[in-house]
């Protein structure tokens, strides 16, 4: 099984991962393919240009799908004449995903703001992955590390609009996406699913906050009665100790700090994004493009090995 690898931001940390997750996993694989600028790329490693998804020789030269680069990138310097290059990236790797050439897709860090100053529309790659594959408003956001899975139901808004935007039916479709995925993905044959609070102490029986009542304790219900086993609310200051994590395969989560940030404390640099709810394989590491340190030797591509190991894996257990 090969894996399609996106550039994303070329200014960015994602050569430098690259190049260093092929050193980590030439002798073991997975093996990827780089839809990426082959002359940037080959200043990191040594490189073979491909023409599809062929990653033989993988052990001895990272194999890249050229898309060109409008202009030099520059580490830690981004320029939005890069960006059709980068969207470009991201719609290859799908259709290769779509056609069946690539088992999964793994996609290197973006910068929204450089791709909205060239009209991208998307909130995030998740948003936009889930356009191109036409699973628009199903898709689903899971960071796992080996010591924790999470699932914001409410992802890339505002605190304030994640509150408005929070639903009886929408922690229940959320919850239900997560648990087929523990099952499919995962190969978790009775997934439990801990079910967060919103407020502090869950509430404290509505003197803190009715949200529990009136929204989260009827959704569990309803996962209940779909014979999920779903259980909480429980109080988000406690819910990610060890002993509790031992309870649960998954934690469900109201809003994007709730869910990430127990992950990267855990983990910062093991972390793996995965997109549920796409007809294909998505991951990808769990850190942004660091400009700060692009080009200065300090960037770490451990969230973008575990990220291609956990694509191979999930493929894997998809095909089976």
């Amino acid at each position: 099984m090969t894996i399609a690898l996106t550039m994303g931001d070329p200014s960015g940390i994602g050569p430098e991962i690259t190049a260093g997750a092929w050193r980590a996993l030439r002798a073991t694989g997975p093996g990827f393919v780089a839809l990426a600028d082959a002359g940037q790329l080959g200043a990191y490693a040594p490189i073979r240009v491909v023409s599809g998804v062929d990653a033989s020789g993988f052990a001895d030269a990272m194999p890249v799908l050229p898309i060109t680069l409008a202009a030099a990138a520059t580490p830690g310097t981004p320029s939005p004449a890069n960006a059709a290059a980068i969207i470009a990236s991201i719609e290859q790797a799908v259709r290769l995903a779509q056609s069946g050439a690539a088992a999964a897709i793994v996609t290197n860090p973006i910068s929204k703001a450089v791709l909205k100053s060239a009209g991208f529309r998307h909130p995030g790659h998740t948003e936009f992955l889930a356009a191109l594959t036409g699973a628009a408003g199903g898709e689903i956001m899971m960071l796992v590390c080996p010591e924790l899975r999470v699932v914001p139901v409410t992802i890339h808004v505002s605190l304030r609009q994640a509150l408005d935007l929070l639903s009886i039916e929408r922690i229940v479709d959320v919850a239900r996406t997560a648990h087929a995925a523990l099952m499919r993905d995962f190969a978790i044959e009775h997934p439990r699913l801990a079910i967060a609070g919103l407020n502090p102490h869950a509430g404290e029986q509505g003197y803190m906050g009715d949200e529990e009542q009136r929204l989260i304790a009827p959704a569990i219900a309803a996962l209940r009665d779909r014979d999920i086993d779903a259980s909480g609310p429980w109080p988000p200051d406690t819910m990610f100790t060890a002993g509790a994590r031992a309870k649960y395969d998954v934690a469900i989560c109201h809003y994007h700090d709730q869910a990430l940030i127990p992950l990267k404390t855990l983990d910062m640099w093991g972390g793996v994004n995965v997109t549920l709810g796409l007809p294909i394989v998505r991951t990808s590491p769990d850190h942004g493009t660091a400009f700060d340190i692009a080009g200065t030797g300090q960037a770490n591509p451990a969230s973008l090995v575990a990220a291609l190991r956990l694509a191979d894996q999930i493929a894997r257990n998809r095909a089976r």
